[in-house]
């Protein structure tokens, strides 16, 4: 019984991990482009102490901001989907211990004439 729990949520870890991958495909891609962009431009300022000038250091600081952006927002909806999918695994699998009593009973019956 407990390895049907633990094959559950792992089965819900990883549905939502897909979930969260193709929501990020969808509609993440923009905003990790944008948001690693204007990071990466508001530090490089902070940093220079005014505006920054074109060059080739400045361009591939702001394309490593732009990748990290990418990365950094792929890890959070990939996380995210894959932990609603687990709560929502453990949710499906209480519901159904309540719901069909029975069913754990003649679960925890059959385990016990196999030990």
């Amino acid at each position: 019984m407990k390895e049907d729990r633990f094959s559950t949520l792992k089965a819900g870890r990883r549905v939502g991990a897909v979930v969260g991958g193709i929501i990020f495909v969808l509609l993440g891609i923009v905003p990790g482009l944008y948001f690693g962009s204007y990071a990466t431009v508001v530090l490089l300022s902070h940093l220079t102490g005014g505006p920054i000038e074109t060059g080739i250091l400045t361009r591939a600081l702001i394309a490593s901001g732009i990748i990290l952006g990418l990365f950094c927002t792929a890890a959070l909806s990939i996380v995210a989907g894959s932990l609603a999918g687990m709560v929502l695994a453990l949710a499906g699998d209480a519901l159904t211990s309540t719901l069909w009593p029975r069913r754990k009973q003649r679960e925890s019956q059959t385990a016990a004439t196999v030990n």
